[in-house]
């Protein structure tokens, strides 16, 4: 039979077995079908703003940095409050936030009334929701998990990543294709209804944490997460080098959009192609994370795949026309998606075992908020480099740098989960 422990784990039916457990098998359904609605909206909102209402470079550019960008301050607060209240329903009320305002923009193009603030409003919603979700859904996969199954629950999340960002752009392209571009954001909305259920039947009891400190929440307490993370000689390096590499990666996806569709006149479904039939290596490397660190163990794996996930993404500023670019744009995401397929969920496992259960909200809630953040900002950054220097040369730049990045990465592997501190004696 299944139990729930003091500590709120989940004790699983199969012991030693395959099976991670009934809870985590609804948290992962939960996830894959929000992750696969996601992936089937995909830039569902810039295509609105251009097919519908008519905007400009500039207007969609700022719907994408702007939502991004507020979302992530307004989350700020929300990693703090969200550490002493019960995870899973706070997950279910951001997953029904979510769905309420994503079918906010079908409803209002049905009505004729879909305008780009609201577009705006609904971007920076679901950014904030989304980072709150991660920052409980952390806390919930360490309390369903036990640690020695961390990473292949991890390795789980990362293939059906990868699945839905194989799958989800070209069947959602088709789907607007067929029924209209606000078709796949109704979709999207449905996908966080069946996530919110799918959470709730986890069932079992979710104890509520308990805080030493005084219930209110203090000015002082929204720096916590960053505070933890910063302070730690472990997590401080994986964290600098996690959010630089990602910014730098994601700064460049505009550019080689603007490189590919424009100056070397790629059709729209070939850049697709080039970027949707790399994701299988995303698979692979979800699979082989687990046998590469029983044999070589955490550290090794964690350094050496952070490391080769660098090493390709200067190979696209040399993209040439025809087949040949194609070929080469195919060949560099391939291994680039497969280092990360073998480096992300080993990092999420390391960044959990290191993180005290009282305090995974607020550092998986800091964590997002700097990556959006670091993102948005190199996104801008590289944006105007681009004017300046030329798309290619900065496609270049952002290569280089990432092959610096290695310099940031854990020199020494951790020998234990650090404890929780005590709660001070009552005078």
């Amino acid at each position: 039979m299944s139990g729930v422990t003091e500590s709120g784990v989940v004790e699983s039916d199969v012991v030693g077995g395959g099976s991670l457990g009934r809870g985590f098998g609804w948290l992962w359904g939960a996830y894959a079908v929000s992750t696969f609605g996601t992936r089937l909206a995909f830039d569902a909102f810039p295509l609105i703003a251009v097919m519908v209402l008519d905007a400009g470079p500039a207007r969609v550019a700022a719907l994408s940095a702007v939502g991004l960008a507020v979302g992530a301050v307004v989350a700020v607060p929300l990693g703090p409050w969200v550490e002493f209240r019960r995870k899973r329903p706070v997950m279910i009320a951001t997953d029904l936030l979510r769905c309420a305002v994503l079918l906010s923009v079908p409803l209002a193009y049905a009505l004729g009334r879909l305008g780009f603030a609201q577009l705006l409003v609904v971007s920076v919603v679901v950014a904030a929701a989304d980072i709150t979700f991660r920052a409980a859904a952390g806390s919930c996969l360490k309390a369903l998990v036990r640690g020695p199954d961390l990473l292949r629950a991890n390795g789980r999340f990362e293939a059906t990543t990868w699945t839905a960002a194989m799958l989800g752009p070209p069947v959602g392209g088709a789907a607007i294709g067929l029924f209209g571009p606000v078709v796949t954001v109704a979709a999207d909305a449905v996908s966080h209804l069946l996530s919110a259920l799918g959470i709730r039947a986890i069932g079992g009891g979710e104890p509520h944490p308990r805080r030493a400190a005084p219930s209110r929440l203090r000015a002082g307490d929204l720096l916590d997460g960053w505070r933890y993370v910063l302070a730690s000689p472990a997590l401080r390096p994986l964290f600098l080098n996690t959010v630089l590499v990602n910014g730098l990666i994601m700064a460049t996806a505009p550019l080689l959009a603007v490189l590919m569709l424009g100056d070397l006149g790629f059709a729209p479904w070939q850049y697709a192609l080039a970027f949707a039939v790399p994701c299988l290596g995303g698979l692979v490397g979800s699979r082989m994370a687990g046998p590469l660190v029983a044999r070589f163990g955490e550290h090794r794996v964690l350094v050496t795949s952070g490391v080769l996930r660098v090493c390709w993404p200067v190979g696209l500023a040399f993209v040439g026309p025809g087949t040949g670019g194609l070929v080469l744009v195919m060949a560099v995401e391939f291994g680039l998606i497969a280092s990360v397929g073998v480096y992300n969920p080993v990092y999420a496992t390391r960044r959990l075992e290191l993180t005290p259960a009282d305090r995974v909200a607020r550092t998986l809630s800091a964590w997002t908020v700097s990556g959006k953040l670091t993102t948005a900002a190199l996104t801008a950054l590289w944006g105007l480099l681009a004017g300046l220097t030329g798309t290619r040369t900065a496609v270049a730049l952002a290569g280089v740098l990432l092959l610096a990045t290695p310099l940031l990465l854990p020199r020494q592997p951790h020998t234990s989960t650090p404890t929780p501190p005590r709660p001070a004696a009552a005078d």
